[in-house]
């Protein structure tokens, strides 16, 4: 990617700079133009002069003056635009030389740099099983899944309690992503399109709670007079309908 960023930003800046060449290159042709407009008027006068004798220098002054200033800023256009693509083709050698794998010019972290350091017992050393550097979100989510295979509610008022906390919970999700795309940004060595992505993950979660928020919504609508006994019982004996009772 850096790579291919480098070489866009070579194509870019190559553009720019012939368009500015060309641009030049007319502005001098502008100026040399006003500057022929008097040999012009001049040309006027001894162009029948010079016709009439034969002296070539006395026909069109203005012609050959525009013509030499023209020819002459053709020039300087051209060996702008040489060094130019020069420049251009230098900077895209060096991006190829930088595009060898980053295996061939930086070692690897060893397998173990995860690892707890050992404890000396009796003279052996014992390590301790890898856990890794303390936060895997992977497992946090595996535990959260065997718990929802597990969840057998007690009623459905405790069913409703769950669903209201998801946004809650969601926001707490979207708020890890969310710190960790800060400090891939801010305090880890890693490339801007990490911390990107990561953000990325983090809106896409934000759309998710407004999702789980319109769910606990309908649970309240569709839902509404079984809520109703469970929270504005009537005289404390709502019981009674119960049709297990009946």
């Amino acid at each position: 990617m850096r790579g291919l960023r480098e070489r866009a930003w070579a194509r870019w800046r190559l553009w720019r700079r012939l368009t500015l060449s060309a641009l030049r290159c007319y502005g001098r042709k502008v100026l040399a133009a006003a500057i022929s407009v008097p040999f012009f008027a001049l040309g006027m006068i001894t162009h029948p002069i010079g016709v009439r004798l034969g002296w070539r220098w006395l026909m069109w002054p203005g012609q050959r003056v525009y013509d030499r200033l023209a020819a002459a800023a053709n020039r300087a256009r051209e060996d702008r635009d040489t060094g130019i693509r020069d420049e251009y083709a230098t900077t895209l050698e060096a991006a190829a030389e930088d595009d060898e794998p980053i295996s061939a010019t930086v070692r690897r972290a060893p397998r173990s740099h995860h690892a707890y350091a050992g404890t000396s017992t009796g003279g052996s050393t014992t390590m301790s099983t890898p856990t890794g550097p303390g936060f895997l979100f992977n497992e946090s989510a595996s535990e959260m899944e065997a718990a929802a295979k597990s969840y057998e509610p007690a009623g459905m008022m405790h069913v409703h309690d769950t669903i209201k906390g998801f946004p809650e919970a969601l926001e707490s999700v979207a708020n890890t992503f969310a710190i960790l795309a800060q400090k891939s940004d801010e305090e880890f060595p890693l490339e801007p399109e990490v911390g990107t992505s990561l953000d990325a993950i983090y809106h896409a979660l934000q759309l998710a709670i407004d999702e789980a928020e319109d769910a606990f919504q309908t649970f309240r609508t569709v839902h509404e007079q079984d809520i109703r006994r469970h929270e504005e019982p009537r005289n404390n004996a709502e019981e009674g309908w119960d049709t297990t009772n009946n």
